[in-house]
């Protein structure tokens, strides 16, 4: 499908998407550590308030990403990759300067819209990673793309935090310029990814949102372990919903200190998916690398929620690291599992579905949080959204082992679960 392309040019579009999609996740994170004191200054409300408006404007970037994620998708299948993507870029940069200059909370939820639908330039990015990689190389691929994201992770809540102490609207003036700068590269070096001959004819009932859901129905083997992305995004939200909130409320965090351990949580992440990914794989297979990762994301999530000190917070990281192979694995078997021409409404589908999840989840442990911690809740407790979220993670383990078990979820990497695959 590349041999249009040189290697130096899949080098290019490679190295070019993981700085794209690091800096949507930097986007995604730079908005974390001062998302309290943002709230809080411009709509002068309570801490569990604030939880519960961060929420709704969480909630927001997921229904944006969820409406604009699978029109992405299909308009890179007919246009190709490169034009979509710079728009986003562009797009991205836009919605920084809007954030910084954000008058009151309505445009702050504007902001959120809007970043949600550029950030939705991932799909494009897995798009791009299916077109320059062989379908055995992919996993490791996608395994490199969670280490930008995990990168992100780590620059975007760090730069909110440290500048967040000059001001909450600091950090995004810098993340414009970063995005300026990023469009200028991108326009001189990313090439087009996708043959002419590859593309195909745009078609808005495969476009809309609830459409895109068709790629599920479609092709063998994909609904069912969309059902278990669906679940892990939902209980994991947890983390984006309440993680500031849960830090102040719990030990009295500064933004500096909220930003430095969502970077810590980033590096995690990061050496976890960009250093152990393929050795994880070659050793044990995609199919039982999704099962250790959810396993850990048992562990961590309920740790959380009797942790009673910053120490243990980031020994728990440790634990939680595993935790970051599940997206990858589970995105490099459903590419497996579509044809080649079809990479881009796969992509969208997975972001109509995870984004779903994300917008309900969002809401769902926003609210937990601050039913909690108001003053006529039958208890006060910060912890009650990640007792929640284990429970939840239990069952979408139990959901994957039902899905291997029953032999739907094989053919992705040529082995039943009892069976590692080594190289």
């Amino acid at each position: 499908m590349t041999a249009h392309l040189t290697k130096p040019a899949k080098d290019r579009a490679m190295i070019f998407v993981l700085i794209t999609v690091f800096l949507d996740m930097v986007g995604f994170g730079i908005i974390i550590p001062v998302l309290p004191a943002l709230i809080g200054t411009v709509g002068q409300v309570s801490l569990g308030e604030a939880a519960v408006l961060g929420g709704w404007m969480a909630a927001g970037y997921s229904l944006a990403q969820f409406l604009s994620g699978p029109l992405l998708g299909n308009l890179s299948d007919r246009y190709g990759r490169r034009p979509l993507l710079l728009l986003a870029i562009f797009g991205l940069g836009v919605d920084f300067l809007l954030h910084a200059l954000a008058p009151n909370i309505g445009w702050l939820f504007v902001g959120r819209l809007l970043a949600g639908v550029c950030g939705a330039s991932w799909v494009i990015a897995n798009a791009f990673i299916a077109d320059i990689t062989e379908p055995q190389d992919r996993g490791r691929a996608y395994g490199q793309m969670g280490a930008a994201f995990g990168l992100g992770f780590i620059i975007g809540p760090a730069v909110g935090g440290l500048l967040g102490e000059l001001g909450p609207r600091v950090p995004f003036y810098a993340a414009a310029a970063v995005s300026t700068i990023n469009l200028i590269y991108g326009f001189f070096v990313l090439p087009e990814t996708l043959a002419q001959h590859h593309r195909r004819p745009f078609h808005l009932a495969r476009a809309n949102p609830f459409g895109a859901f068709k790629v599920f129905r479609t092709y063998p083997g994909v609904l069912p372990l969309c059902a278990v992305m669906a679940l892990f995004f939902f209980f994991t939200s947890v983390y984006p919903a309440i993680w500031p909130f849960w830090g102040k409320a719990n030990f009295g965090w500064s933004e500096a200190m909220v930003g430095l351990t969502l970077a810590m949580f980033g590096l995690v992440m990061a050496l976890f998916q960009g250093f152990l990914t393929g050795p994880a794989v070659a050793r044990w297979g995609e199919q039982r690398v999704v099962l250790i990762g959810l396993v850990s994301a048992i562990l961590a999530m309920f740790g959380y929620g009797f942790v009673g000190s910053l120490v243990l917070v980031i020994a728990l990281m440790i634990v939680h690291g595993p935790e970051g192979f599940v997206h990858p694995m589970l995105t490099a078997i459903l590419s497996q599992r579509v044809p080649e021409n079809a990479q881009g409404e796969l992509q969208g589908g997975i972001s109509a579905i995870t984004n779903v999840a994300m917008l309900l989840g969002t809401v769902f442990f926003a609210q937990i949080f601050g039913y909690f911690m108001r003053p006529d809740a039958p208890f006060q407790s910060p912890n009650v959204a990640f007792y929640v979220g284990g429970l939840g993670l239990v069952g979408t383990g139990l959901l994957m082992w039902a899905v291997l078990r029953q032999g739907t979820g094989q053919g992705a990497d040529d082995g039943a679960i009892g069976e590692g695959r080594h190289e």
